[in-house]
């Protein structure tokens, strides 16, 4: 909105010129989205409260603590991320680009199943929310949607096409139904993996900031054509504007975080993590990165993964190889305190997001 504003008054308004450079804008966008959440959260959190009432139901099978320290928490808190990180990048982005209104588009969408996953648990009084089949099925036509929009905006030889960390020059080409699979396998997986992270107060936001701020790196190189040929990484036009939208998330994460950091006065729910690692993947695959997403969102991966061996261990061998999964709920039977499991995954999250950085020059 204001990119295009500024860019007809670029020759009648003096420092418009600003509005031109993504970087300012991004700031912009950061900036926004952190007022927005600051100044919509107490009453937000208000209302959810009120209309909640007992709050977030609370899984029987989860740690016993849980049951004593979360009961009455509202949920439904990713509205906020939501709100804040969509309404500072239509304000401060190129609403002419298509790589930006698919990756909005494809959020809204999970958080839409999000939402209605939440809501079925408020009103059920239990963790049951929209059956897992049907959930996949939701998130998948919502990707198929997405994959095939960002086919036609990508360049023809990248558009059905995975790339590999530190290697230059060097595609692996896998057609149309391939690159499909791929890309449901990357967005609904990151979106799935962020939302079994969330189980911790301040647990999941931190790394998907972490990831966002990594991202918003990659968009806005891969999409510039001089660095992109300095460090040998495949050129994508148009994808630097997705720097804003990542900005954007930083700033609403952080707007989140100052409500949910422990004791959490409010959740994000499957509203905020779906929506959140959907993002995530989905602009994995606009810059040609979705493995470099496998080692930022690293944790992401350990968390999902954990829940499958788990699960395969127990139907297998009736034994379990965790104390509880996911993975930061075992830590927790293993008797660490929260805080120290939170601000450890943490540091995880910043090893693995500057070992993926990395890949963008050794190749």
């Amino acid at each position: 909105m204001l990119f295009e504003l500024m860019s007809s008054m670029k020759d009648s308004l003096p420092g418009s010129n600003l509005f031109s450079y993504i970087t300012f804008r991004a700031g912009g966008a950061l900036m926004t989205s952190l007022l927005i959440s600051f100044l919509l959260g107490p009453w937000l959190i208000d209302t959810l409260r009120a209309r909640q009432g007992k709050g977030q139901p609370i899984r029987d099978d989860g740690p016993p603590s849980h049951l004593i320290t979360k009961v009455g928490t509202p949920t439904m808190g990713g509205l906020l991320i939501l709100i804040a990180s969509i309404g500072a990048t239509l304000l401060w982005g190129d609403l002419s680009n298509m790589f930006l209104w698919i990756v909005v588009l494809t959020t809204l969408g999970f958080g839409m199943i999000g939402f209605a996953d939440d809501y079925l648990k408020l009103r059920g009084g239990s963790s049951a929310g929209v059956p897992g089949r049907l959930k996949l099925i939701l998130e998948s036509f919502v990707v198929i949607i997405a994959i095939f929009a960002l086919s036609a905006e990508l360049p023809a030889e990248l558009s059905t096409s995975y790339a590999v960390p530190f290697v230059k020059d060097f595609l692996i080409p896998l057609g149309m139904p391939l690159f499909l699979v791929a890309g449901l396998v990357v967005i609904v997986g990151a979106s799935n993996a962020v939302n079994l992270t969330d189980g911790l107060d301040g647990l999941a936001i931190v790394p998907t900031m972490i990831a966002a701020a990594s991202f918003g790196i990659i968009s806005y190189l891969v999409g510039n054509v001089v660095f992109s040929d300095y460090l040998q990484i495949h050129y994508v036009p148009g994808t630097g504007e997705l720097a804003v939208f990542c900005a954007a998330l930083i700033g609403a994460g952080l707007g989140f975080l100052w409500f949910n950091a422990p004791p959490a006065a409010v959740f994000m729910g499957d509203t905020g993590s779906l929506a959140l690692g959907g993002a995530l993947g989905t602009i994995a695959v606009a810059t040609k990165h979705e493995l470099v997403l496998a080692i930022i969102g690293g944790l992401f991966v350990l968390e999902a993964v954990s829940v499958i061996v788990q699960v395969a261990s127990f139907k297998m061998t009736g034994k379990r190889v965790f104390a509880m999964a996911p993975l930061h709920h075992h830590y927790e039977q293993r008797g660490w305190p929260e805080a120290t499991i939170v601000i450890r995954f943490w540091i995880i999250s910043v090893v693995l997001a500057l070992i993926g950085l990395a890949t963008l020059k050794l190749r």
